[in-house]
């Protein structure tokens, strides 16, 4: 079996399957164009958000909440 470096071949979708993915990039554009952005925030904590794990982390040390 010679690898040619082409992909492999895929079976052709079916109507409901190319229904569904027009319908899913239809509403990735909606929401794109909708997108508002995030605001600043003021006066919060400097460097990475300390909630990123699920604790909050301050100077290294990890509550959990």
């Amino acid at each position: 079996m010679a690898d040619n470096g082409s992909p492999p071949e895929r079976k052709p979708l079916t109507p409901a399957a190319q229904r569904a993915l027009a319908e899913a990039e239809a509403r990735r554009k909606a929401a794109a164009a909708n997108a508002t952005p995030m605001q600043k925030e003021v006066q919060g904590p400097k460097g990475p958000e300390p909630t990123r794990y699920g604790d909050w982390e301050s100077k290294g040390i990890a509550s959990d909440f």
